[in-house]
């Protein structure tokens, strides 16, 4: 049970980094227009964001629901700032090797960013894990020791604060980082060991859950379509236009929440399938690390000509290509960079360094 339990979680992994592609196909590749005659498939791209704008919450989801009873290890972080930094530094690097940049082309606060790539929130995503995961063993042991009542009233505190009031009232907010930020993800975290600790019975049943993720999706793309036609006529709706599509925004989190369960609730039978799901999933963060880079990050969507079928139906299969692609290619790169780390801490290991 604990081997076919790991595997839905690992294709989530799958799942959720297929997803976030997807979003930066759409929106780092400028892959839609609101023009006039392309309305229909500007909406289309929308519907498509809406489905997978989940996607980050449910990577903290994962990490929150294993590490509230699991056992924090100080290794961990080593281990993915060793994977950051490799991205970080070898980008540019074989970028200028291969004669994409010049040495000209980089400042000293590029480099500083490449060598320090947490404290610059190079990569913002890393940046608040690394800082969520930190914090870790000290919100296990809170959300352990603390009886089922009272952790309900912390989630629920944390939650007016950095997702209800936001998604209510159309005023932006100073405090609100749109959940680009380590906050977020603690809040997520405790959701997360909540679940784990008191999951309600009917969030164990996968159509519930299906249903869920569903529906919230669909009220994301339905709010955002009503605020586009009452923006034009009352300023303080246009608010709601883009904010259904934050990560902290209350539908998105319950989103979120039905698609983790979902594939929690799901039974996969051992098998060559599994096997494979279980091989692909630790790879999908150097995926990100990879796609995601400063230097890559708007130049893979014009390097795949992203443009050439902006607002035409053909961008559907264009970006499933595309999504395909990046994925693969992330996969390799970070086999390679895994099986390398391998042989240097064999090497360490064997002269005791």
């Amino acid at each position: 049970m604990a081997s076919k339990r790991q595997t839905n979680f690992e294709l989530l992994r799958i799942v959720a980094m297929l997803m976030i592609i997807t979003l930066h196909y759409i929106v780092k590749g400028f892959a839609v227009t609101n023009d006039a005659d392309r309305i229909l498939m500007f909406y289309a791209m929308r519907l498509i964001e809406a489905f997978c704008i989940v996607a980050v919450n449910c990577y903290v989801l994962i990490s929150g629901y294993f590490l509230v009873e699991s056992e924090w290890k100080a290794g961990r972080i080593i281990s993915l700032l060793a994977q950051i930094l490799f991205y970080s530094l070898l980008i540019p690097v074989a970028m200028i090797c291969i004669g994409m940049l010049s040495w000209s082309d980089l400042g000293t606060y590029d480099w500083i960013g490449f060598i320090l790539p947490i404290e610059t929130e190079h990569y913002w995503f890393a940046t608040s894990y690394v800082i969520m995961y930190i914090f870790a063993p000290v919100l296990a042991a809170g959300a352990r020791s603390m009886n089922k009542k009272t952790l309900q009233k912390v989630i629920l505190a944390l939650l007016l604060f950095l997702s209800v009031g936001k998604s209510v009232f159309p005023v932006y907010l100073e405090t609100d980082k749109y959940g680009y930020n380590y906050g977020w993800f603690l809040a997520l975290f405790l959701v997360a060991a909540y679940l784990r600790l008191y999951c309600p019975e009917w969030l164990k049943n996968r159509g519930n859950a299906i249903s869920i993720y569903i529906s919230s999706s669909l009220c994301i793309f339905a709010l955002s379509l009503i605020a586009d036609v009452l923006g034009k006529k009352i300023d303080a709706f246009s608010y709601y236009w883009e904010m259904p599509y934050t990560y902290n925004h209350v539908l998105c989190l319950i989103g979120s929440i039905g698609l983790f369960c979902a594939f929690k609730n799901i039974k996969i039978s051992e098998g060559k399938a599994a096997g494979i799901i279980r091989r692909l999933a630790p790879y999908t963060f150097g995926v990100y690390l990879l796609h995601e880079h400063i230097l890559v990050r708007y130049k893979w969507p014009a390097w795949l000509n992203v443009e050439s079928v902006r607002g035409t139906w053909q961008v559907l299969p264009h970006m499933v290509g595309c999504v395909v692609i990046i994925y693969l290619l992330g996969t390799l790169v970070d086999f390679i960079r895994a099986y390398f780390f391998v042989r240097v801490r064999k090497v360490f290991t064997k002269f005791q360094i």
